[in-house]
């Protein structure tokens, strides 16, 4: 699965910006985008940018197009909810508590059984791309820094699952991903509080301990969410005063 598309061709910005209105919701489902000489009018941009702007979104499965009738926005369920640009427009407008619990729930499902099965097979080499991610994540000193090393030691437990079809959803969820642990350590007093939680689940791949694994990586979400939710308690309160 390829990255979210950098924004550099032309057709590339109108998908974006396109895309990123409906994810957001500025444009609802059911609604008929405008016809194509006053979109591509609007958006400064040929027609011919447009049609390969509109044929991308349709094969993400946010739009369909018909003869006579135009672009018509689709329903949220039938949109590719894990292709990479999707996650990105729904990460870059702010994302939703409900869309926040589902990925917990997704990543309750998806880690503990990636880093019970890393302790049962990791190489040596692997195990050094998990301590290596551990140490940068030890060493940061900003958001970003522990942002990136957070994503790379959650990458690196997956990849030594020796398991290609684990091994693939990283690149599928890591927009979201990097979005869940930026937030969750912005919302905390320090932002390497979980730091233990990600020295327990090394040493139990160290140690090859798959249930200690298993239980460290799902208690590790769970207090990670625990500690968004706090923080979504405090900014409705101060929001209500």
């Amino acid at each position: 699965m390829m990255k979210p598309i950098t924004v550099r061709s032309l057709y590339g910005h109108v998908m974006h910006e396109l895309g990123l209105r409906i994810v957001s919701g500025k444009v609802k489902p059911g609604e008929i985008l405008p016809r194509e000489e006053s979109l591509a009018e609007s958006l400064q941009v040929s027609r011919t940018a447009l049609r390969e702007a509109l044929k991308v979104l349709s094969a993400k499965g946010l739009i369909e197009s018909r003869t006579g009738v135009g672009a018509r926005v689709l329903e949220e369920r039938q949109w590719n909810q894990l292709d990479a640009d999707v996650l990105a427009w729904r990460c870059a407008s702010m994302p939703t508590d409900d869309f926040v619990d589902k990925l917990v729930e997704m990543r309750e499902i998806i880690e503990p059984a990636a880093a019970a099965a890393a302790a049962r097979r990791r190489t040596a080499a692997q195990l050094v791309d998990i301590e290596k991610a551990y140490d940068a994540m030890a060493a940061a000193q900003t958001l970003d820094a522990w942002s990136e090393a957070d994503l790379a030691f959650h990458d690196a437990v997956l990849q030594a699952t020796g398991n290609e079809l684990m091994q693939s959803l990283f690149s599928v969820i890591e927009t979201a991903l990097g979005t869940f642990f930026t937030m969750s350590a912005r919302s905390a007093t320090d932002f390497r509080y979980s730091l233990p939680y990600h020295q327990k689940v090394f040493e139990a791949i160290k140690r090859q301990q798959p249930d200690v694994a298993r239980k460290t990586m799902l208690t590790m979400i769970a207090d990670s969410h625990e500690n968004l939710q706090r923080s979504r308690t405090r900014t409705r309160r101060k929001a209500s005063k």
